[in-house]
C-alpha cells in the first residue's frame, strides 16, 4: 500500500486493470456486451443464476415451495458464469437491465413477467403461493422490515467487508476496520433479534430468513470470507443458534446445491430442472448441518 495520499482526480476516468478478485465482472457502464440468447426449459419458471448468497436466497425460497407442496412452483435453473460475463449477454440483460444474478422468467401467466432483484423475486414468490409471507398485518410488515434490512445491510458485508478482508489486492487496515465494524454491529442487530424469537420476523419461518440466511447465516458458520473466526461469529449466540437450525432444512440444503459451480464436487448441481437432478446427491452427500 503507497504512503502517499490518493488524491482523486476532477474528473474520474475507468482503468480496466484495477485489480482484486471479480474485478473482470465490474465496469461503469450498462448494457449487453454480447448477444447471447438464454436457454429456457419446460417449466413455468425460468431462473437464471449463481450459487452466491444473492441466489442461494431464491433456489432455497423455489425448494422450501415444493417441499410446502406448492408444485405449481417447478423450476428450471440455469448456470450463469459471472466470471465469464454470461450476465452481460443480451438475454440475460432483457430480463435484468442490471447484469446481476438473480434473474427470473415467470411463465405461469398469459404473459411472460421479468422480475429481478432478489428481494423483488422473493415477494412475487410469496404473494403468488401464498406462503413465507403473512397476508397482511403487522406480521407482514414485520416480514418485509426484515426483508428490506436485508437489501440494504448486504451490500456493507459483501462489498465492503468481504470485498476488503477477502478479495482486494492488498489488505488496507482502514476498510477493513471500517466494515468490519459495520459487520458486526448487523450481526449484533440480529442476535438482539433472536434472543427473543425462533426467526427473524417472530415464530414463523419467512421470506426475511430466506433473504438473510445465505448472507448471514453462513457467514456465522464460516462460509463467507473464512472470515468467522476475525469475526468472532461465535459470541452471536442467537444468531448461530437461529443459522444452524435452518442450515438443517433439507430444502435449504438442495437449494444451495443449485446453479453451484465451486466448492466439493458433490455439492454442485450446475443445472436444475427436475427434483430427480438430486438423486444421484442422495442425503448422506449432502453437506452435514454444522454443529
Amino acid at each position: 500500500m503507497s504512503d502517499t495520499p490518493y488524491t482523486p482526480p476532477k474528473v474520474w476516468k475507468w482503468e480496466k486493470g484495477n485489480g482484486g478478485q471479480f474485478a473482470s465482472t465490474n465496469r461503469p457502464v450498462a448494457g449487453a456486451t454480447h448477444d447471447k440468447d438464454l436457454p429456457e426449459g419446460e417449466h413455468p419458471f425460468q431462473l437464471y443464476s449463481l450459487a452466491t448468497p444473492n441466489g442461494v436466497k431464491v433456489t432455497v425460497m423455489f425448494e422450501e415451495l415444493l417441499a410446502a407442496g406448492h408444485a405449481g412452483a417447478e423450476y428450471d435453473a440455469w448456470l450463469i458464469q459471472i466470471g465469464d460475463g454470461d450476465q452481460f449477454g443480451s438475454g440475460f440483460v432483457e430480463i435484468n437491465p442490471n447484469s446481476k444474478i438473480p434473474a427470473l422468467l415467470d411463465r405461469s401467466g398469459a404473459e411472460p413477467v421479468r422480475v429481478f432483484e432478489s428481494g423483488s423475486i422473493l415477494v412475487h414468490l410469496a404473494e403468488k403461493f401464498g406462503a413465507f409471507l403473512p397476508k397482511d398485518g403487522a406480521a407482514r410488515t414485520e416480514t418485509l422490515n426484515w426483508l428490506f434490512w436485508q437489501m440494504g445491510s448486504a451490500p456493507y458485508l459483501g462489498g465492503g467487508f468481504g470485498h476488503f478482508y477477502a478479495y482486494a489486492p492488498e489488505k488496507w487496515q482502514y476498510p477493513i476496520d471500517r466494515f468490519a465494524m459495520e459487520t458486526k454491529r448487523q450481526l449484533d442487530v440480529l442476535d438482539r433479534q433472536l434472543a427473543e424469537r425462533t426467526y427473524i420476523a417472530g415464530e414463523d419461518y419467512t421470506i426475511a430468513d430466506i433473504a438473510i440466511w445465505p448472507w448471514y447465516g453462513q457467514l456465522v458458520l464460516g462460509r463467507l470470507y473464512d472470515a468467522a473466526e476475525f469475526l468472532d461469529a461465535e459470541s452471536y449466540k442467537h444468531v448461530v443458534r437461529w443459522a444452524k437450525a435452518i442450515d438443517a432444512r433439507p430444502a435449504v440444503q438442495r437449494g444451495r446445491m443449485v446453479n453451484r459451480s465451486f466448492g466439493e464436487p458433490h455439492m454442485q448441481l450446475h443445472e436444475r430442472h427436475d427434483a430427480s437432478d438430486f438423486e444421484t446427491r442422495t442425503q448422506d452427500k449432502l453437506e452435514p448441518a454444522a454443529e
